[in-house]
Protein backbone atom coordinates (compact mmCIF):
# COMPACT_ATOMS: atom_id res chain seq x y z
CA UNK A 1 0.00 0.00 0.00
CA UNK A 2 1.52 3.32 -1.01
CA UNK A 3 2.11 6.05 1.54
CA UNK A 4 -0.35 8.95 1.51
CA UNK A 5 0.76 12.08 -0.30
CA UNK A 6 2.06 14.81 2.01
CA UNK A 7 -0.54 17.39 2.95
CA UNK A 8 -0.29 20.77 1.20
CA UNK A 9 -1.90 23.77 2.85
CA UNK A 10 -4.83 24.77 0.68
CA UNK A 11 -3.66 28.40 0.62
CA UNK A 12 -0.62 27.36 -1.39
CA UNK A 13 -2.52 25.48 -4.10
CA UNK A 14 -6.05 26.93 -4.06
CA UNK A 15 -6.78 30.65 -3.72
CA UNK A 16 -8.50 31.89 -0.59
CA UNK A 17 -10.94 34.73 -0.94
CA UNK A 18 -10.03 38.22 0.25
CA UNK A 19 -12.22 41.30 -0.09
CA UNK A 20 -10.92 44.69 -1.20
CA UNK A 21 -11.39 47.18 1.62
CA UNK A 22 -9.67 50.22 0.11
CA UNK A 23 -8.19 51.36 -3.20
CA UNK A 24 -5.75 54.23 -3.55
CA UNK A 25 -4.53 55.59 -6.88
CA UNK A 26 -0.74 56.04 -6.78
CA UNK A 27 0.12 56.92 -10.37
CA UNK A 28 -1.64 56.89 -13.74
CA UNK A 29 -1.36 53.11 -13.96
CA UNK A 30 -0.73 51.99 -10.38
CA UNK A 31 -2.98 51.43 -7.37
CA UNK A 32 -2.59 50.18 -3.82
CA UNK A 33 -5.23 47.69 -2.67
CA UNK A 34 -5.88 46.76 0.95
CA UNK A 35 -7.54 43.38 1.22
CA UNK A 36 -8.97 41.43 4.13
CA UNK A 37 -9.99 37.83 4.63
CA UNK A 38 -13.65 37.25 5.40
CA UNK A 39 -13.17 33.95 7.21
CA UNK A 40 -10.07 31.84 6.53
CA UNK A 41 -6.87 33.93 6.28
CA UNK A 42 -3.57 32.65 4.97
CA UNK A 43 -0.48 32.14 7.10
CA UNK A 44 1.26 35.38 8.05
CA UNK A 45 3.56 36.95 5.44
CA UNK A 46 7.04 38.35 6.06
CA UNK A 47 8.46 41.47 4.34
CA UNK A 48 9.75 40.46 0.89
CA UNK A 49 7.41 37.52 0.40
CA UNK A 50 4.76 37.55 -2.30
CA UNK A 51 1.26 36.31 -3.01
CA UNK A 52 -0.32 34.95 -6.15
CA UNK A 53 -3.32 37.25 -6.69
CA UNK A 54 -6.24 35.92 -8.72
CA UNK A 55 -8.63 37.93 -10.85
CA UNK A 56 -11.34 35.30 -11.10
CA UNK A 57 -12.02 34.20 -14.65
CA UNK A 58 -8.84 35.82 -15.97
CA UNK A 59 -5.76 34.49 -14.18
CA UNK A 60 -3.26 35.15 -11.43
CA UNK A 61 -0.01 37.09 -10.98
CA UNK A 62 2.72 37.29 -8.32
CA UNK A 63 2.68 40.53 -6.31
CA UNK A 64 4.86 41.29 -3.29
CA UNK A 65 3.25 42.60 -0.13
CA UNK A 66 3.66 46.34 0.39
CA UNK A 67 2.25 46.33 3.92
CA UNK A 68 1.27 43.59 6.35
CA UNK A 69 -1.41 43.84 9.02
CA UNK A 70 -0.86 42.59 12.55
CA UNK A 71 -1.16 38.79 12.61
CA UNK A 72 -4.21 37.19 14.16
CA UNK A 73 -3.18 33.85 15.63
CA UNK A 74 -0.33 33.69 13.11
CA UNK A 75 -2.64 34.44 10.19
CA UNK A 76 -2.64 37.27 7.65
CA UNK A 77 -6.08 38.79 8.06
CA UNK A 78 -5.07 41.99 6.23
CA UNK A 79 -2.63 42.49 3.35
CA UNK A 80 -1.71 45.44 1.14
CA UNK A 81 -0.46 45.18 -2.44
CA UNK A 82 0.69 47.90 -4.83
CA UNK A 83 0.35 46.84 -8.45
CA UNK A 84 0.74 48.30 -11.92
CA UNK A 85 -1.67 47.58 -14.77
CA UNK A 86 0.52 45.96 -17.44
CA UNK A 87 -1.46 42.92 -18.61
CA UNK A 88 -4.91 41.36 -18.55
CA UNK A 89 -4.71 40.13 -14.95
CA UNK A 90 -3.15 43.25 -13.45
CA UNK A 91 -5.59 45.44 -15.39
CA UNK A 92 -8.47 43.51 -13.82
CA UNK A 93 -6.96 43.78 -10.34
CA UNK A 94 -6.21 47.46 -10.94
CA UNK A 95 -9.90 47.98 -11.61
CA UNK A 96 -11.03 46.27 -8.39
CA UNK A 97 -13.12 48.41 -6.07
CA UNK A 98 -13.91 48.14 -2.34
CA UNK A 99 -16.20 45.16 -1.84
CA UNK A 100 -14.82 43.20 -4.78
CA UNK A 101 -13.41 39.73 -4.10
CA UNK A 102 -10.02 38.49 -5.31
CA UNK A 103 -8.19 35.23 -4.74
CA UNK A 104 -4.93 34.99 -2.82
CA UNK A 105 -2.41 32.16 -2.54
CA UNK A 106 0.71 32.26 -0.38
CA UNK A 107 2.86 33.22 1.35
CA UNK A 108 5.62 32.38 -1.11
CA UNK A 109 9.33 33.00 -1.37
CA UNK A 110 12.12 34.24 0.83
CA UNK A 111 11.92 37.33 3.02
CA UNK A 112 14.17 40.35 3.48
CA UNK A 113 15.10 38.96 6.95
CA UNK A 114 15.03 42.47 8.40
CA UNK A 115 15.80 41.36 11.95
CA UNK A 116 19.24 40.06 10.91
CA UNK A 117 20.26 43.66 10.14
CA UNK A 118 19.88 44.69 13.79
CA UNK A 119 23.00 46.42 15.06
CA UNK A 120 24.02 47.44 11.52
CA UNK A 121 23.59 50.54 9.41
CA UNK A 122 20.76 50.03 6.94
CA UNK A 123 20.64 51.32 3.36
CA UNK A 124 17.36 50.91 1.46
CA UNK A 125 17.46 51.75 -2.26
CA UNK A 126 14.26 51.71 -4.31
CA UNK A 127 13.71 52.33 -8.00
CA UNK A 128 10.14 53.19 -9.04
CA UNK A 129 7.58 50.64 -7.90
CA UNK A 130 10.46 48.80 -6.23
CA UNK A 131 9.60 50.87 -3.16
CA UNK A 132 6.48 48.74 -2.70
CA UNK A 133 8.27 45.50 -1.62
CA UNK A 134 10.70 47.63 0.43
CA UNK A 135 8.01 49.57 2.26
CA UNK A 136 7.61 46.84 4.95
CA UNK A 137 11.40 46.97 5.49
CA UNK A 138 11.32 50.73 6.08
CA UNK A 139 8.34 50.42 8.39
CA UNK A 140 9.90 47.56 10.35
CA UNK A 141 13.23 49.34 10.84
CA UNK A 142 11.71 52.69 11.79
CA UNK A 143 9.22 51.07 14.16
CA UNK A 144 12.16 49.66 16.14
CA UNK A 145 14.65 52.42 15.36
CA UNK A 146 16.92 51.89 18.38
CA UNK A 147 17.94 48.42 17.15
CA UNK A 148 19.70 49.80 14.06
CA UNK A 149 22.53 52.20 13.28
CA UNK A 150 22.20 54.85 10.61
CA UNK A 151 19.30 54.36 8.22
CA UNK A 152 19.35 55.74 4.67
CA UNK A 153 16.30 55.51 2.40
CA UNK A 154 17.26 56.36 -1.20
CA UNK A 155 14.47 56.59 -3.77
CA UNK A 156 14.51 57.08 -7.53
CA UNK A 157 11.71 57.57 -10.04
CA UNK A 158 11.41 58.33 -13.73
CA UNK A 159 9.51 61.58 -13.09
CA UNK A 160 8.01 63.27 -10.02
CA UNK A 161 4.63 61.82 -11.04
CA UNK A 162 6.10 58.30 -10.81
CA UNK A 163 7.15 58.59 -7.15
CA UNK A 164 5.27 56.37 -4.70
CA UNK A 165 3.92 56.96 -1.19
CA UNK A 166 4.97 60.61 -1.27
CA UNK A 167 3.10 61.56 1.91
CA UNK A 168 4.57 58.60 3.77
CA UNK A 169 8.10 59.16 2.49
CA UNK A 170 8.06 62.66 3.98
CA UNK A 171 7.56 61.08 7.40
CA UNK A 172 10.57 58.75 7.18
CA UNK A 173 13.03 61.51 8.11
CA UNK A 174 11.00 62.46 11.18
CA UNK A 175 11.19 58.81 12.26
CA UNK A 176 14.99 58.82 12.11
CA UNK A 177 16.02 58.03 8.54
CA UNK A 178 18.17 59.96 6.10
CA UNK A 179 15.93 60.31 3.04
CA UNK A 180 17.02 61.29 -0.47
CA UNK A 181 14.88 61.31 -3.61
CA UNK A 182 15.89 61.77 -7.23
CA UNK A 183 14.13 61.64 -10.61
CA UNK A 184 15.45 60.92 -14.08
CA UNK A 185 13.38 63.66 -15.72
CA UNK A 186 12.19 66.68 -13.73
CA UNK A 187 8.85 68.39 -14.26
CA UNK A 188 7.83 72.00 -13.83
CA UNK A 189 8.14 72.93 -10.18
CA UNK A 190 10.49 70.08 -9.24
CA UNK A 191 13.22 71.42 -6.94
CA UNK A 192 14.72 68.11 -5.89
CA UNK A 193 17.63 66.13 -7.24
CA UNK A 194 17.86 64.95 -10.83
CA UNK A 195 19.75 61.83 -11.89
CA UNK A 196 19.73 58.07 -11.53
CA UNK A 197 19.36 56.61 -8.07
CA UNK A 198 23.01 55.54 -7.88
CA UNK A 199 23.96 59.24 -7.60
CA UNK A 200 22.46 59.18 -4.11
CA UNK A 201 24.91 56.59 -2.81
CA UNK A 202 28.19 58.59 -2.57
CA UNK A 203 26.76 61.31 -0.26
CA UNK A 204 24.70 58.90 1.89
CA UNK A 205 25.98 58.49 5.42
CA UNK A 206 26.68 54.92 6.45
CA UNK A 207 29.62 52.79 7.53
CA UNK A 208 30.24 50.29 4.70
CA UNK A 209 31.92 47.83 7.07
CA UNK A 210 28.73 47.48 9.12
CA UNK A 211 26.01 48.02 6.54
CA UNK A 212 23.21 45.79 5.29
CA UNK A 213 21.56 47.02 2.07
CA UNK A 214 18.14 46.22 0.61
CA UNK A 215 17.56 46.91 -3.11
CA UNK A 216 14.50 46.62 -5.31
CA UNK A 217 13.72 48.02 -8.74
CA UNK A 218 14.53 47.26 -12.36
CA UNK A 219 17.24 44.63 -12.68
CA UNK A 220 19.74 47.00 -14.28
CA UNK A 221 19.16 49.52 -11.49
CA UNK A 222 19.83 46.86 -8.84
CA UNK A 223 22.98 45.74 -10.61
CA UNK A 224 24.50 49.22 -10.82
CA UNK A 225 23.36 50.09 -7.30
CA UNK A 226 24.91 46.94 -5.88
CA UNK A 227 28.16 47.69 -7.70
CA UNK A 228 28.16 51.23 -6.28
CA UNK A 229 27.62 49.94 -2.75
CA UNK A 230 30.33 47.31 -3.12
CA UNK A 231 32.68 50.00 -4.47
CA UNK A 232 32.08 51.89 -1.23
CA UNK A 233 33.04 48.81 0.74
CA UNK A 234 29.76 47.04 1.49
CA UNK A 235 30.20 43.26 1.36
CA UNK A 236 28.30 41.62 -1.51
CA UNK A 237 26.68 39.10 0.83
CA UNK A 238 25.20 42.00 2.81
CA UNK A 239 23.51 43.48 -0.26
CA UNK A 240 20.08 41.93 -0.72
CA UNK A 241 18.09 42.17 -3.94
CA UNK A 242 14.60 41.06 -4.95
CA UNK A 243 14.55 39.24 -8.29
CA UNK A 244 11.61 39.22 -10.66
CA UNK A 245 10.85 36.44 -13.11
CA UNK A 246 7.65 35.21 -14.74
CA UNK A 247 6.24 33.06 -11.95
CA UNK A 248 3.29 30.77 -12.59
CA UNK A 249 2.82 28.39 -9.65
CA UNK A 250 4.58 30.30 -6.86
CA UNK A 251 5.75 27.13 -5.12
CA UNK A 252 8.55 25.69 -7.28
CA UNK A 253 6.33 23.11 -8.96
CA UNK A 254 6.35 24.21 -12.61
CA UNK A 255 9.92 25.46 -13.14
CA UNK A 256 8.69 28.44 -15.16
CA UNK A 257 10.77 30.96 -13.18
CA UNK A 258 14.08 29.11 -13.43
CA UNK A 259 17.12 31.39 -13.30
CA UNK A 260 20.27 29.31 -13.71
CA UNK A 261 20.23 26.79 -10.83
CA UNK A 262 17.46 28.70 -9.00
CA UNK A 263 13.70 28.69 -9.01
CA UNK A 264 12.99 32.32 -8.13
CA UNK A 265 9.59 31.65 -6.55
CA UNK A 266 11.13 29.11 -4.17
CA UNK A 267 14.78 30.15 -3.73
CA UNK A 268 14.04 33.89 -4.03
CA UNK A 269 12.82 36.43 -4.70
CA UNK A 270 15.16 37.89 -2.07
CA UNK A 271 18.76 36.70 -2.28
CA UNK A 272 22.11 38.30 -1.56
CA UNK A 273 24.04 39.93 -4.37
CA UNK A 274 26.98 37.53 -4.07
CA UNK A 275 24.59 34.85 -5.28
CA UNK A 276 22.64 37.05 -7.69
CA UNK A 277 25.53 38.73 -9.53
CA UNK A 278 26.67 35.79 -11.67
CA UNK A 279 23.04 35.18 -12.70
CA UNK A 280 21.69 38.63 -13.50
CA UNK A 281 24.87 39.71 -15.26
CA UNK A 282 24.31 37.07 -17.98
CA UNK A 283 22.30 38.54 -20.85
CA UNK A 284 18.87 36.91 -21.30
CA UNK A 285 19.47 34.20 -18.69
Amino acid sequence: MSAPAPAVEIGLSVPRTYRVTSRRIDTDDTVTLAIESDADPLAQFAPGQFAMLTAYGIGEVPISVSAIGEPEQGRARRLVHTLRAVGAVTRALHAARPGDVIGVRGPFGTSWDVASAAGHDVVIVAGGIGLAPLRPVVRSVLADRARYGRVAVLIGGRTPADLFYRDEVSSFAAAGAEVAVTVDRPADGWTGQVGVVTTLIPPARFDPARTVAFLCGPEIMMRFTAQALIARGVAAHRVRVSLERNMRCGAGWCGHCQLGPMLVCRDGPVIDYARAEPLISVREL
